[in-house]
């Protein structure tokens, strides 16, 4: 018999948890009678988590499952499916890919074996092809033999700025803004349901990392568009389930500080070595925080010396 236990998000929201950790880490967390999130590390990439170091979510209609993100490999999908199994009988129908970073795509050999549809902005099909060589680099170092049987499979459903889905009764779309975290991240609404599932556009409990292909004014523009939905609940792209002020805190607060912070020391004159020591300090209690709030210090820094 399947253990369940309330979990009460750090915003105040409750939601029920239904599986415990699996073999990937996964924790599935309950949103509405057909939302879920598989939750899974908010470290690092590791051969015991197949790379899913990242939220994914689960829509359930009466025509299959419509999966958010693919896995970061295809060990990673198996342990997606894994959970899913354990929700419903439905297979998995649709896949959307909202962004380039591995967890969002990589799993997609897996998912197209067993038939699924493939969807994904242009831009992150773009930046996929870019990274991709790069990116299985890293994961041969990071994870070694739970890499077997990745292959880069790319969405071949893409669109502009936004789709619209219809899948077993239920109205889904797709928005993407602008640049993020990486360049093609968009995210999911569910009209009905009020959910927004935000890919890497949110990052909660733990501090976001801005990458050499991130985008930190877009970042906040994507952010502002989940915002004008205002939605009940967002599923992140790291993190559990959670409030709308919840993720603004974490991620739009963090960007909107960096960013003032960084254009003061500019303005002050300073250099891109002294840049690692604006104030963070704010954000501390964030995981992660000491890993990375420097070297985001420096990158947003790059990005605005020449705006």
């Amino acid at each position: 018999m399947k253990l369940s236990t309330l979990f009460r998000a750090a915003a105040g929201a409750i939601f029920l948890v239904v599986s415990g950790p699996a073999l990937a880490e996964l924790k599935t967390v309950k949103v509405t009678d057909t939302v879920y999130a598989l939750v899974g590390d908010k470290g690092q990439r590791s051969p015991e988590n197949f790379a899913n170091n990242a939220t994914f979510g689960v829509i359930v209609t009466q025509d299959g499952v419509v999966l958010v993100d693919a896995g970061g490999s295809y060990k990673g999908a198996e342990e997606i499916e894994a959970a899913i199994e354990a929700l419903t009988d439905q297979p998995v129908k649709v896949v959307i890919n909202t962004g380039g970073q591995d967890h969002r795509w990589l799993g997609n050999s897996y998912w197209a074996a067993h038939g699924a549809r493939l969807i994904a902005s242009e831009a992150a099909v773009g930046d996929q092809k870019a990274r991709a060589s790069m990116e299985q680099t890293m994961l041969s170092q990071l994870i070694g033999d739970s890499l077997k049987g990745t292959e880069p499979v790319y969405a071949s459903e893409t669109f502009d700025e936004d789709l619209a889905l219809q899948v077993g009764g239920r109205e889904i779309r797709i928005f993407y803004t602008d640049a993020a975290h990486t360049p093609g991240d968009s995210f999911v609404w569910l009209p009905d349901d009020k959910v927004a599932f935000a890919g890497d556009i949110v990052f909660t409990e733990r501090l976001l990392g801005v990458l050499e292909v991130s985008n930190s004014a877009g970042w906040m523009a994507s952010f502002e568009a989940i915002e004008a939905l205002d939605p009940e609940h967002v599923i992140p792209g790291h993190g559990d389930p959670t409030t709308l002020a919840k993720a603004k805190a974490d991620t739009y607060d963090y960007l909107a500080n960096l960013r003032d912070r960084i254009r003061a020391h500019i303005e002050d004159g300073g250099d891109i070595i002294g840049s690692v020591d604006v104030d963070q300090s704010a954000f501390s209690n964030l995981e992660n925080f000491d890993t990375l709030a420097k070297r985001n210090a420096q990158k947003v820094f790059t990005e605005m010396e020449w705006e």
